[in-house]
């Protein structure tokens, strides 16, 4: 029995380092099987420099028709598992047809490569960006390893950031104003703004304000949708009262008519 799995075996193992990996920041990546494992970090425009190792078991003879690696960025969405659309696709030849008998090192370099989108995984799909190194042969099937690494990318804080003013409500019953400091936000910022009653015609028992995480995947009659609350915060428990923004707007007129609250 065990003569019969040790046959399934690839004959050789292949081996995936970065030039930089030991400098280089990692960042935790969630794998498939719900384990966390630990990758490279890298931004647009980097240079992406490291070396294959291939190592055949035992030594034994490793027949092949070439050797190549590809840097692929891949999008693949859940609901049709196993099928990726490449956005970035780069080859590097590493060998001729032949054969290997011993451990055999293969530099690689992909220079300034654009990665115009960052690594993500969500709920119905996943972008990603991986190297694949492919030992092709002819009676038997390929040997290919994969090594994943992440991409974010950073931009400075914008020169200009106008404020956002939204208005909600219902007709002759309810107006809203919402107000927020900024347009654009950091992952670490912190959301402040303001809430105006402009018009309060009907009771109010409280106010609540929610962030939330939307995700949309597809289009037309296949669009899924997924919503998450990321954080909730109670604003107002009771009716608006007139005044309640009274130091940073002026007051308006009595409770049920047009104003400020």
């Amino acid at each position: 029995m065990n003569y019969l799995v040790g046959a399934f075996k690839p004959p050789c193992n292949i081996f995936i380092s970065f030039a930089d990996g030991r400098s280089r920041k990692q960042v935790p990546l969630k794998k498939e099987n719900g384990k966390t494992v630990m990758v490279a970090l890298f931004q647009s425009q980097e240079s992406i420099v490291g070396e294959v190792v291939i190592e055949p078991v035992h030594r034994k003879k490793v027949e092949h028709n070439g050797v190549k690696i590809e840097l692929l960025g891949q999008i693949e969405l859940y609901f049709d598992r196993g099928n990726f659309y490449d956005f970035t696709s780069l080859v590097r030849e590493l060998d001729i047809p032949g054969e290997l008998y011993e451990r055999k090192t293969y530099p690689f370099e992909f220079s300034t490569v654009e990665m115009p989108y960052e690594s993500y995984n969500g709920v119905n799909v996943r972008l990603r960006y991986i190297l694949k190194v492919t030992i092709s042969r002819n009676y038997v099937g390929n040997i290919v390893e994969y090594q994943e690494f992440v991409v974010r990318n950073y931009t400075p804080p914008p020169s200009i950031n106008n404020i956002i003013k939204m208005e909600v409500g219902i007709e002759d019953c309810l107006h809203i104003e919402f107000e927020y400091s900024k347009s654009k936000y950091h992952l670490k910022d912190v959301i402040i703004g303001k809430i105006y009653f402009l018009l309060v015609r009907i009771k109010l028992k409280n106010m609540d304000l929610e962030i939330r995480y939307r995700e949309s995947t597809g289009s037309g009659p296949n669009t899924y949708v997924e919503t998450e609350t990321l954080a909730k915060f109670e604003l107002m428990d009771g009716a608006p009262v007139r005044g309640w923004f009274k130091d940073s707007c002026n007051p308006g007129p009595a409770h049920g008519d047009s104003g400020n609250y």
